[in-house]
């Protein structure tokens, strides 16, 4: 006998009827097996009309997830069907209604096995979510615009218009005119020196060149062997050259041109010491330049290009040209030929793997350690500068640490990725704040706590709020709307209400057992890390610093300032015999729960993500994986980024105090900004990049996923170390943080329940953001601070 179908719960996907499809898909995944090293997480493309569900699937449509092993634009064989997997009573037996949810799912393709883990990681609960690419793509399946970026300025070009752009001109203001000045001045002084005057005609032409280079080729001309002989250096006479499309100009032309001898010319010595440092040193301050600048990039590759291969070359094989659109492409060798100077797309441009971006920060990083531990008198730089520095060099290490766990996670298996993942996932945020909780119990200072507390709150309000908020925005600018696995997203609510808690009436809770969230009591008491906190509120003793009657009545009322509850009443009483037990069990308790998580996600209920793996070969279209980082390289990058992290927490918290004693701004206001978002840069762009791919679910995971470590094991991680080294953190919160993190996590379960968004709902979690914000703004600091 057959269940019938359950009431539908207007989910706009399909219904999810009762629980027999339940049972069918987990029969899906019982056959198939765990996850092990590949998955992915797929979308839910709607059914075709006038198909029905089965038979959509049994026509190669996504009835369980197929990971490709090759190339994305090769055709995969189909996968094998649910009705095929399981017992052919389902399917076959009832309405395609029913069973509809068992077929909603899409293949995902990727170029080897290791990227496939890589993107099966990015849907476990607990895993650092990673937008890049750990292993190298091949060259054939990326686009155009991807294969110009990487190309070495030498390929000609057909016609593409006008060279007069924008970017050409911008080159020629900030590099052209005083660099071919530079030229000019050299080939002066070569002429002056009369042996270097082949030189100095290389330098005339190339003056010509590099004032506005674009539409031009510098070519190596084969010399001919008449010319290759050892004599007395001829004046030369004009000859003309088919390669070289005219009559030669006269030249001085000294002996031994080619081969080892050429380097003992002496117009030879007299250029590597008089023309070509002064060049090589123009050439690398453009090529720093423009590398910095990102969108220049081609420019660098000019000037780097030049200065190793062009004015390396003897005068009589290089030659400039101006291509015409009626000339035939050149025979000979090309050296150099660029068509523009600025490339909007070299944001996606990487070094072994690495974005420019998080290579041009490098630097910064190295920067900040020598200014903070070389000069510790403030002799160079003031401590506001430094503490910029060291907080700015935090980013390039978040990515350093992000992509070092997503490269050994994508080549280990599940249990040494959980490892790493647990052990370095919130270390960027625990190395700062245990840092400043220790230079703030050795100068006896409870700001430092304070601002600890705020960054903590900053965090949990900013990854429920501004990550998703902003992704929503950002995508629905490109998708009309998008739609996310909301019973996925349910874990992390449901163990952000656990840790939070509520407000006392009718919110919101995630139902897991179901496909949509319904609203259910939630508790009328905070729960998790803020019952130490109402704790103290209803046990501690009220101390008010000053109190005024304002009746000149003994009886009358009182108007009193800088109240708080007081938990070291009678030597501590009650915080020792009380409030700590509670705090130590609380911080027990939710790594439990944390970890009850992890097993429920991962093992017992891992067909919430809808991820399914079945074989899918790729004929002549499989491509071996060639990783960026190797997983002792990913290992010593992690330890090394660590051990950097450390030391700009330890140089940030060192060069706080002037700015947090003479700021006007709140010290609220700077714990729950800077301190808190700027670490979350990097997830912050993965999300953005995610949910421009029309991929929510993973953006909405990176901010939830940061959230609940948050709750669940940086305050734990932070109390348990005050056991071992005595700090003046307490697990009580200012009613401010309370608040605003109860409030966050209720109005993020309302606009997640119906498991679709756009770009509305982003703004309201955005600009609910931003009215946060002004209330840390405008409130004073906290006493004492």
């Amino acid at each position: 006998d057959v269940p019938k179908a359950t009431e539908p719960r207007g989910d706009s996907d399909g219904s999810r009827r009762g629980s027999l499809c339940d049972r069918h898909c987990a029969a899906i995944n019982n056959v198939q097996g765990d996850l092990g090293d590949m998955g992915c997480h797929l979308h839910r493309p709607r059914v075709p009309p006038g198909r029905s569900a089965m038979g959509w699937a049994g026509h190669g449509a996504p009835g369980t997830v197929c990971v490709c092993v090759g190339g994305p634009h090769t055709p995969c064989h189909p996968p094998v069907s649910p009705a095929a997997m399981s017992p052919p009573s389902c399917c076959q037996q009832h309405s395609d209604e029913v069973c509809e949810s068992c077929v909603v799912k899409t293949t995902l393709t990727a170029e080897n096995a290791v990227e496939a883990n890589k993107l099966s990681n990015n849907y476990k609960f607990g895993f650092k979510k990673w937008k890049s690419h750990v292993t190298a793509r091949p060259w054939e399946d990326r686009s155009e615009i991807v294969k110009e970026l990487y190309s070495d300025l030498n390929v000609i070009r057909g016609s593409g218009g006008s060279t007069v752009t924008c970017g050409n001109v911008l080159y020629l203001l900030l590099f052209g005119w005083w660099l071919s000045l530079l030229y000019v001045l050299v080939a002066a002084m070569m002429f002056i020196t009369v042996v270097g005057a082949p030189y100095g005609w290389l330098c005339w032409d190339l003056a010509g060149y590099f004032l506005w280079p674009f539409g031009k080729v510098i070519q190596k001309v084969e010399v001919p062997k008449s010319r290759q002989v050892l004599g007395a250096c001829d004046a030369g006479v004009g000859e003309s050259s088919a390669l070289l499309g005219g009559p030669v100009p006269r030249r001085w032309r000294p002996r031994c041109w080619v081969d080892a001898r050429y380097w003992q010319c002496a117009s030879t010595v007299v250029w590597l010491c008089l023309g070509y440092p002064a060049l090589v040193l123009a050439h690398g301050l453009v090529c720093v330049t423009a590398w910095l600048l990102v969108v220049l990039i081609p420019v660098a590759k000019l000037s780097a290009r030049t200065v190793a291969r062009v004015l390396l070359l003897p005068p009589e094989q290089v030659a400039v040209r101006r291509l015409r659109m009626t000339e035939v492409p050149l025979e000979g060798e090309v050296i150099l030929c660029c068509y523009r100077a600025v490339n909007p797309y070299y944001y996606k441009y990487a070094v072994d793997g690495i974005n420019v971006f998080a290579v041009n920060l490098l630097p910064l990083v190295l920067v900040t350690l020598v200014l903070g531990y070389v000069d510790s008198h403030n002799r160079l730089t003031s401590s506001p500068i430094k503490f910029t520095l060291a907080l700015l060099s935090i980013m390039p290490l978040s990515y350093y640490i992000g992509m070092a766990i997503a490269s050994i996670s994508a080549q280990s298996n599940f249990a040494v990725g959980a490892v790493v993942n647990a052990t370095f996932g919130s270390i960027t945020e625990l190395t700062f704040y245990i840092t400043a909780l220790i230079k703030g119990s050795r100068e006896g200072n409870r700001c430092y706590a304070e601002i600890v507390k705020s960054a903590l709150t900053g965090t949990l309000v900013g990854c429920v709020l501004f990550v998703p908020g902003l992704c929503m925005v950002i995508g629905g600018i490109r998708h009309q709307e998008q739609r996310f696995n909301s019973r996925s997203a349910g874990v992390s609510s449901a163990l952000l209400f656990l840790s939070v808690g509520g407000e006392l009436g009718t919110g919101v809770s995630p139902g897991l057992g179901t496909s949509a969230w319904a609203p259910m009591p939630c508790p009328s008491i905070p729960a998790g890390v803020f019952a130490p906190t109402l704790f103290s509120k209803v046990y501690g003793k009220l101390v008010c610093g000053e109190c005024h009657n304002v009746t000149q009545n003994p009886l009358g009322h009182y108007l009193c300032h800088n109240c708080h509850f007081d938990l070291m009443e009678n030597n501590g009483t009650l915080y020792y015999s009380h409030v700590q037990p509670l705090v130590y069990t609380v911080s027990l308790l939710l790594p439990a729960a944390y970890l009850i998580g992890l097993f429920f996600t991962l093992k017992t209920h891992s067909h919430i993500y809808d991820i399914h793996i079945s074989d899918c070969h790729m004929p002549g279209h499989h491509h071996s994986a060639v990783v960026h980082w190797s997983r002792w390289r990913a290992l010593v990058i992690l330890l090394l980024s660590t051990l950097c992290m450390s030391a700009c927490a330890d140089l940030a918290t060192e060069h706080i105090s002037p700015i947090l004693t003479n700021s006007t701004i709140s010290q609220y206001f700077i714990g729950v900004t800077v301190l808190a978002m700027v670490p979350e840069l990097p997830e912050i762009v993965n999300g953005i990049q995610f949910a421009l791919q029309n991929n929510l679910s993973l953006s909405i995971e990176i901010g939830n996923c940061i959230a609940v470590q948050v709750c669940m094991l940086q305050i734990p991680i932070l109390v348990l170390f005050t056991i071992f080294y005595p700090t003046n953190f307490t697990l009580v919160f200012s009613d401010l943080h309370v608040y605003a993190s109860m409030f966050s996590v209720v109005l993020m379960n309302y606009i997640f329940m119906d498991g679709k968004c756009d770009y509305f709902q982003g703004t309201v979690l955005v600009m609910v953001y931003f009215i946060l914000l002004a209330v840390y703004f405008f409130a004073p600091s906290p006493s004492g601070c």
